[in-house]
């Protein structure tokens, strides 16, 4: 038996939450329920599942194969480039600006420099019209958003020179509330047929075609020894991510 288990609705403390799946023996944590107006505590010892699948609607952290450093973002904006939101590698592995959600590919899509009006469109509706649904398996090949938890801007590239490895493209978060434009897609690239909990796999971005990778080399003040996270041609070790901590949707077994 695997070290998961599925839980659902009330299955904890009352609380009406969407089934989900906690990669950990023993946690507690927080789930703000902002939309119900609530919060919940839950408190879990000792959890198992079925599957070990990447799933729509997870909560994961992502880390780099080569240097160990997990996928972060923060209220910092790059001094160079686009000005946007940066985003780098922590070596930390419980700082909750490591917390990523798994988003479909968005059927609404802006341009960049249009999305000064973004914050019109709802990013449920561009998330319900996307691929995949919350607890579906992520299939190797699918296109997805990694929408940071914490200030809800997504993970985006674009044609900038990275603020360190200048021959490298800068990586940011960009948007709000979840809503961006097509720079925030990012294909999945796995042996698999689905991506595999602990699976290496890249993160190619449709965009430009760079894949998401460590480059090796770290931030002075404000982000002192945070490393540069670049997009890249040509994917080396570097270039490989896998989940760690998380938090997984499951289907409900009536959907």
């Amino acid at each position: 038996m695997s070290p998961y288990h599925t839980y659902r609705s009330g299955d904890l403390c009352g609380c009406f939450s969407p089934p989900i799946l906690i990669e950990k023996i023993e946690v507690r944590f927080e789930l703000s329920m902002r939309r119900i107006g609530f919060v919940c505590l839950m408190f879990v010892v000792l959890v198992y599942a079925d599957d070990g699948y990447v799933t729509c609607g997870s909560v994961i952290k992502l880390r780099n194969n080569n240097d160990g450093l997990r996928l972060h973002s923060h209220d910092v904006k790059y001094g160079s480039g686009s000005g946007q939101q940066s985003v780098t590698g922590m070596m930390e592995t419980d700082d909750v600006n490591s917390h990523w959600q798994i988003l479909p590919r968005a059927s609404i899509v802006m341009r960049e420099w249009d999305c000064i009006k973004c914050h019109t469109i709802s990013a449920d509706v561009a998330a319900l019209k996307g691929k995949c649904k919350r607890g579906d398996e992520i299939k190797c090949g699918d296109k997805i958003r990694l929408m940071h938890l914490t200030t809800k801007c997504l993970l985006h590239s674009h044609m900038f020179n990275a603020p360190l490895s200048r021959s490298n493209q800068e990586v940011s978060c960009f948007g709000r509330d979840g809503e961006g434009d097509s720079g925030d897609h990012w294909i999945v690239l796995c042996n698999t047929e689905e991506w595999l909990r602990g699976e290496p796999i890249r993160l190619k971005h449709e965009d430009t075609g760079k894949f998401l990778a460590s480059s090796g080399q770290q931030y002075g003040r404000p982000i002192s020894g945070q490393g540069e996270v670049v997009g890249v041609s040509s994917p080396g070790n570097s270039a490989y991510w896998k989940t760690v901590e998380g938090v997984y949707m499951i289907k409900s077994k009536d959907m």
